[in-house]
């Protein structure tokens, strides 16, 4: 039967608009974090089966929308790795798969592509939600969206805050998306904290610039973190460099010097997995209590069941 509404898909960050922050999302996600603290689980969507479609490797945004999903109550199928265990090894297009998602009558499609603008390609053909999880270099809203409600949880605003984007800011989607979201708000201020051959992209520098958002450069995350809010830091994307591209992680890294620059009431943020190469922030700081990148997990549940309720309903 074809579908008699048309589809919301979340594709990009720069969809949502501040109204929709602020007046839905933030309060559905804590909707859902006392539904999960108070019942655990909802019986709500017992009907809906969503399809989880991950061409790329993935811990934390796969399991987390699955959990997110039993939370819900609704049932998940999926493949872990689409690229080598799927029809995908055979030349299947992700267009064709997408259009056997909807045959199969799922009723959302969770999407992680490999490549840049693959949720897009997926969103052409598809008549059921699709749900960017990440694609290529190109965008993670999900992960921008959790990190926007950890900063807001902590700081009950987003307004004039001062946020420095650390690491590999090239090739890394999870700034990308961030950034898109912090444009959003008035009297924000991004310090972007690379090597040069890392730096944010044009696109990105641009887009702040329309939004009125100030923005600086530093080589190193000590030049700035004694006067910002947030410190986002992330990892080297090692498999999306190409050659031997030059990495030195030792100046965008948390270290103690670093650490005593830090204001009391700052937080470090790490969408994760934190690398062994750049070793942005060693293990032994995880207990310092500016540090939340584990409430960055858990409001990914939250944050992702009221996505799915969003699209489910």
């Amino acid at each position: 039967m074809p579908r008699a509404t048309k589809p919301i898909h979340i594709l990009e960050a720069q969809q949502f608009s501040r109204n929709w922050l602020e007046k839905y999302f933030f309060p559905e996600a804590i909707k859902m974090k006392r539904l999960v603290e108070v019942k655990g689980v909802s019986n709500q969507f017992s009907d809906k089966t969503v399809c989880l479609l991950f061409y790329e490797p993935s811990t934390r945004t796969r399991i987390s929308f699955q959990q997110a999903c039993i939370k819900l109550g609704a049932k998940v199928v999926g493949t872990e790795n689409a690229k080598e265990f799927s029809s995908a090894i055979k030349g299947e297009s992700l267009v064709d798969t997408i259009r056997v998602a909807n045959a199969l009558q799922f009723d959302c499609v969770v999407l992680r592509s490999d490549v840049d603008g693959g949720a897009f390609e997926a969103a052409e053909v598809s008549k059921i939600p699709i749900i960017n999880a990440g694609d290529g270099s190109g965008q993670h809203p999900t992960q921008a969206l959790l990190d926007l409600l950890t900063i807001y949880q902590h700081f009950k605003k987003i307004d004039n805050l001062k946020v420095a984007l650390v690491g590999d800011l090239k090739n890394g989607r999870t700034t990308r998306s961030l950034a898109y979201l912090l444009g959003k708000f008035k009297g924000v201020e991004v310090c972007l904290a690379a090597p040069d051959n890392l730096q944010m992209k044009d696109d990105i520098l641009e887009y702040l610039e329309r939004h009125n958002v100030k923005v600086s450069k530093v080589s190193k995350l000590a030049d700035c973190a004694g006067e910002v809010d947030v410190i986002y830091l992330t990892r080297a994307q090692k498999e999306r460099m190409k050659g031997k591209q030059k990495l030195n992680g030792q100046n965008v890294s948390i270290n103690e010097k670093v650490l005593e620059k830090i204001k009391p009431n700052s937080i470090i943020l790490h969408p994760l997995p934190r690398s062994d190469r750049f070793n942005e922030l060693p293990e032994r700081f995880t207990d310092d209590s500016r540090v939340h990148i584990f409430d960055q997990v858990e409001n990914g549940l939250y944050a992702r069941m009221a996505l799915l309720k969003m699209v489910l309903s």
